[in-house]
């Protein structure tokens, strides 16, 4: 089922009515029946498949506290997960390779076509997530499998995240969520602007930036320095507007889910780009990856933080795709994030003899670059587009324009939403007395101000309605 379609959108609507017509025991059960109808709109053998992996790792989370062999059990659980989602994900990268060096016909990957292993990425980190938690006895294992079940599946974040924790998610699961006004109001206004980021903003720069991809070789100079520049805003405001849409969705129904996003591309440097950025995954390799190998070869002194970071790095390059361009796009992270820690004194002392908005902003500036440079491995299907990509940049004598009039038009429509949106956060930022009257104006009671909210809210359904009509993308991270 499509999440940008009417279709979605009244599902959401009337299952929030009979949510909360339900009696308290019975929510988890319906969201979870809810959950698996959604991921069975994609494929049923994926929603079979999905509720044995929860079943062997809630059945390895209710044993594994108790057990006196704990090691043994916690070990199978992290090989278990690792292992599907090698072979359901990174076959065509690891495995096939293999069968073809010993002259065999097998291709693994061909079960990713079967199972269509879709937020396999997210769900594997979650269960991996629970059984560390439970190992390093930082929460008690869950005893139902409905709670359990839906922690896995809950289709508002199913697709994309943000990646959930489970001492976080499940025990509002226990306790009863009284119905509150405000927060069905507040949850349907945060979707809805998450889905205005997608369609009216997202999807009309993905028409420049899926043509230039798909026809590098035919891309002029300019356009290719366009990409570059605009890619991070198209990333940003497609993957927040789904985590926009995800935690509206989550609210309604009374249940909090983790922030994903934080004004990134206000960050000094690239060491706080990543506590803003995709703060779920950034959060979830920090905990589970680079404290536990930093301590566990703390003997190592500094050079155990260095190791720590590469392997974590690397890992979370590899988490977003199979290919060696994935594996740069983590490496060239920790590369960065290194030599910020180690020239974090000097580089301050710089900062503290330079005008104070000139220091901020050319940080931010340089940030946003850094970032731009880094999606080319993102978005190239390989290293080798990679350096079509960088080569072409200062080529000449190209002509290629991949939109026509009216797509340029709505590119541009699309730049001056965004553009909003940044100064905004600007002002949120930067500017708090500013935003406490802008907040002041917008949440006032009188006719004049309820009025302008209704406008407000009246334009931007009518162009989200327009801009999905025209056609839509894929959420850049579904594939992921």
């Amino acid at each position: 089922m499509e999440i940008v379609s009417l279709k979605f959108a009244i599902l959401s609507v009337v299952s929030i009515f009979i949510y909360y017509l339900l009696d308290h025991k019975y929510r988890a059960g319906f969201l979870a029946i809810l959950s698996c109808g959604f991921i069975a709109s994609y494929s049923y053998i994926l929603l079979i498949y999905i509720i044995i992996y929860a079943l062997v790792n809630y059945f390895i989370g209710l044993y594994l506290p108790g057990l006196k062999h704990k090691k043994a059990l916690f070990t199978f659980g992290i090989i278990f997960n690792l292992t599907q989602l090698i072979v359901l994900r990174y076959a065509s990268f690891t495995i096939d390779p293999l069968f073809h060096l010993c002259n065999c016909n097998v291709h693994v990957a061909n079960l990713y076509r079967i199972f269509l292993p879709i937020g396999i990425s997210y769900f594997t980190l979650q269960g991996m997530g629970y059984l560390i938690n439970l190992k390093m006895g930082w929460e008690k294992p869950e005893k139902q499998f409905i709670p359990f079940l839906l922690y896995i599946i809950f289709y508002p974040k199913f697709l994309s995240g943000p990646i959930e924790r489970s001492n976080h998610f499940l025990p509002q699961l226990r306790s009863k969520i009284e119905f509150v006004e405000d927060n069905v109001v507040d949850g349907l206004k945060i979707a809805a602007f998450g889905l205005f980021k997608k369609a009216a903003i997202a999807d009309q720069m993905a028409l420049l930036i899926n043509s230039t991809y798909a026809n590098l070789d035919k891309a002029d100079t300019s356009t290719l320095w366009i990409v570059l520049l605009l890619q991070p805003l198209y990333l940003y405001f497609d993957f927040s507007g789904y985590t926009d849409m995800a935690i509206g969705l989550a609210k309604t129904f009374g249940i909090e889910i983790l922030p994903n996003f934080n004004k990134p591309f206000l960050s000094q440097n690239v060491t706080t780009f990543w506590k803003r950025f995709h703060m779920s995954l950034s959060s979830w390799f920090n905990d589970y990856v680079f404290r536990q190998l930093s301590f566990k070869y703390r003997k190592w002194g500094i050079n155990a933080s260095i190791f720590a970071m590469f392997i974590t790095w690397t890992l979370f390059g590899i988490w977003h795709g199979a290919g060696w361009n994935f594996m740069f796009l983590g490496v060239l992270q920790a590369i960065v994030l290194t030599y910020e820690f180690f020239t974090k004194a000097w580089r301050t002392k710089i900062g503290n003899n330079v005008p104070g908005l000139l220091n901020i902003w050319s940080g931010r500036i340089l940030t946003y670059l850094f970032y731009g440079i880094s999606l080319v491995f993102f978005f190239s299907p390989d290293m080798s587009s990679v350096s079509v990509f960088f080569s072409s940049l200062f080529e000449s004598g190209r002509t290629f324009s991949p939109l026509n009039p009216g797509q340029v038009l709505a590119l541009v429509m699309s730049l001056g939403f965004g553009l909003i949106f940044m100064i905004l956060e600007i002002v949120q930022n930067d500017f708090r007395k500013v935003d406490g009257a802008i907040m002041s104006f917008w949440n006032g009671f009188d006719r004049k101000h309820k009025f302008f909210r209704w406008v407000i809210y009246f334009l931007v359904v009518v162009i989200i309605f327009f801009s999905a009509a025209e056609g839509k993308a894929e959420f850049v991270y579904f594939r992921f």
